[in-house]
Parts: C-alpha cells; structure tokens; sequence
C-alpha cells in the first residue's frame, strides 16, 4: 500500500472515531444556509484529517468542505476532504455518513478512501491497484439492463426549487427496479462499486464529494462520466456512475429526459 493512501487511511479512521462519539452523543447545529446544516463534528473530524495530511505531505494542497484545508496553488497534489459526508443523516440519527479523503495529481485521482465508521466498511482504492472493501477486492455488479438496476441519486441543498432533478427521479424510477436516495454522495459511488447499486447520478456535488468515490468506481471496474457521457472532474456540474454495462442506457434516458419538457 502506497504513502497517500496509508496516511488516508489513517487519517479516516481517526476522523471516524470523532463521528461515532459525536453520534452517540447531542448535536450542535448551525447552518450554512437555509438548510444546509454543519456540525461540531464535521468542523472536528475535519481538523483531524487536515492536521495529518499537512504533516505527513506538508506541500501538498487540501480543499476541506469546512474551510480549514491549505492554500497550495503551485502543488501537483490537491486533497479533496469531506469531512462528514451526510450531514443531515448525521444530525437526525440516520447512519448513512461516511469520512471522505480523495487525492488528486494534477487533476486526476490517485488515491481515494471513504469510511462509515457506524458499518466498520473502509473503502479505499489507489491508482492501478485495484478497490477494496475491508481488504478484499471489489467489483461492479454483472447486470447489464437499467431495467434489473437498482440506481441512486441525490438531491441539493441550494436552491432546490430549481433543480430538475426530480423528473430524473421519476423516470428512473419507473425504468428501473428503484431508485434510492440516501444522502451521502460518497458512500453512493462505493455502493456501485462494490455491486449494491447499477447507477448513480446526481447534479452540483462538489470536488470533495467524489474525488475519493470515483477512484474506488473505476478501480472496481465501473465507468465515471458527466451525463452526457463526456469526462467527469471533480466538482464538475453533473456525475453519472455506472457499473460500465447500464451506461449508455442510463445516459441515453437521461438525454431523452433533458430533451422534453417537464411533466410538472
């Protein structure tokens, strides 16, 4: 296993530690806007993993969701943290979140990890190497119709009277076997890694959000795209996911969707 990924590795599981005592115990809520929530825990398990990172690669530059990251313009090497992905899952008790740590040289991405610290499931992938879960291998799912998918997709917390993205929701859940929306972007792109989900899109993540996921995708075999099926980068305006087999059709589904006027 290679530096980056130890140290991140590393840096998740101690981040985790912080947000399942914060878990366990009452929540401290501010907000970000109308009803983008941030906790002490995110702002806790955030310091941790950026007070590593700057030890271990001192040169390096982080962009943490929080703030706190490192000003690293002349650096190849860019770390993407999110720090409590799921935050409104967090402060109702709802144990989907995850810590995500994802780096990037020179804009592509080169190690990743994404941990639930309430399931004990560690993710993590480095360039060439393949995508683990706990230590063993993983791999995309096998089928190969969005009809026998299960997809996932995720909704924003900005201005969500002007996303369109509940005509995706609709369609999609009428052409697949579902649609989940579970609120922790990461944690969705490791689910298609690992074969519990065919598909994943969603509109406006941010570069922490998938940096580290989509590595552990396409390690795992799958394909990360935009969706209209050109070259995704982190923070990019739309991702689309896939096990490789259900991509085109995904894609063309979601072409036909853009193309016609909304239903309601």
């Amino acid at each position: 296993m290679n530096r980056y990924l130890q140290t991140a590795i590393e840096a998740a599981r101690e981040a985790g530690a912080i947000i399942l005592a914060g878990h366990a115990s009452p929540k401290k809520i501010t907000y970000k806007g109308d009803v983008d929530l941030v906790t002490e825990t995110d702002r806790r398990s955030e310091a941790v993993i950026v007070a590593r990172l700057r030890h271990d690669f001192p040169q390096h530059a982080i962009v943490a969701e929080e703030g706190s990251g490192k000003d690293g313009a002349a650096s190849a090497f860019v770390w993407h943290v999110d720090p409590l992905d799921g935050t409104t899952n967090f402060a109702h008790g709802y144990p989907c979140f995850a810590a995500s740590i994802g780096l990037l040289e020179n804009g592509k991405p080169i190690a990743g990890v994404v941990f639930n610290p309430v399931a004990n499931e560690m993710f993590y992938a480095s360039r060439g190497e393949g995508a683990y879960l706990n230590q063993k291998p993983i791999h995309v799912s096998s089928v190969e119709r969005l009809g026998e998918s299960l997809v996932s997709t995720g909704f924003p917390t900005h201005k969500r009277t002007d996303s369109l993205n509940i005509h995706y929701y609709w369609e999609f859940t009428l052409r697949s076997h579902g649609v989940r929306r579970d609120g922790a972007a990461s944690l969705d792109l490791c689910s298609v890694a690992c074969g519990r989900f065919e598909a994943f899109w969603e509109f406006g993540l941010k570069s922490w959000d998938t940096a580290a996921g989509m590595l552990i995708v396409t390690e795992a075999g799958g394909n990360v795209t935009d969706l209209s099926g050109g070259p995704y980068n982190p923070g990019g305006s739309s991702i689309l996911v896939s096990n490789g087999l259900v991509h085109d059709e995904v894609q063309r589904v979601a072409a036909e969707i853009a193309a016609r006027p909304p239903k309601f």
